[in-house]
């Protein structure tokens, strides 16, 4: 059975995510969670508390959930030997479950909302939004495919130009699903097809091995 604090954190992720972090109350939460509000400050100092504990949970929940797939975006050097020698349709594969997990998973869903609204609500979340959602992954396909280039798999073109075509794709698609979850299966469809397409433009050994 979950604890108060985190049915308070998993009721406010779902409140920001849909109606913005300045038109939910504190009063708001405490309703949604079954307590009275000044309960609440037992657990949380603030609203801006609760939000920040969000931030933090969702990061060591995508942390666990994609180590089990071998993806970890805070360790490049964890990560190459997955994508070395990798063949065309196990890439596919791999950038399918983790589309996939990143689109459906509750938590990662509502925290990717809501900072699609909060990112125009200060310079600071807008920052984090960047960090996260464009930053972190240029400089995380940039690492893997430095790698991949100093062992001769991949053409040797400039690394953060190749992520930056890899990535923006990606992030676009799920854009696109985020809005209009009718599209999935186009997406997955468009996702496979650039995948793809990309290995076999930049990959040397052309999904032979």
């Amino acid at each position: 059975m979950e604890d108060t604090k985190q049915r308070i954190l998993k009721k406010s992720l779902e409140l920001f995510s849909t109606k913005g972090y300045d038109a939910v109350s504190v009063g708001e939460i405490a309703k949604a969670v079954g307590i009275k509000a000044p309960s609440l400050y037992n657990h949380f100092p603030s609203k801006q508390a609760i939000f920040d504990a969000i931030v933090e949970s969702t990061a060591a929940h995508y942390e666990k959930d994609t180590g089990r797939i071998d993806i970890h975006v805070q360790n490049v050097k964890q990560d190459c030997p997955t994508f070395s020698h990798i063949p065309e349709q196990a890439l596919a594969d791999k950038v399918r479950q983790i589309f996939l997990y990143s689109l459906h998973d509750k938590q990662i869903s509502q925290f990717r909302r809501m900072m699609t609204l909060e990112q125009f609500r200060s310079p600071e979340l807008a920052a984090l939004f960047s960090e996260r959602y464009v930053d972190r992954m240029i400089s995380y396909h940039a690492g893997i495919f430095r790698s991949l280039i100093a062992g001769g798999e991949i053409r040797d073109e400039d690394p953060d130009t190749l992520a930056w075509m890899y990535v923006s794709p990606v992030i676009t698609l799920l854009s696109v699903c985020d809005r209009q979850p009718e599209r999935e299966a186009e997406s997955l469809e468009k996702l496979d097809a650039h995948v793809k397409l990309f290995f076999r433009t930049f990959n040397i050994e052309r999904g032979e091995k």
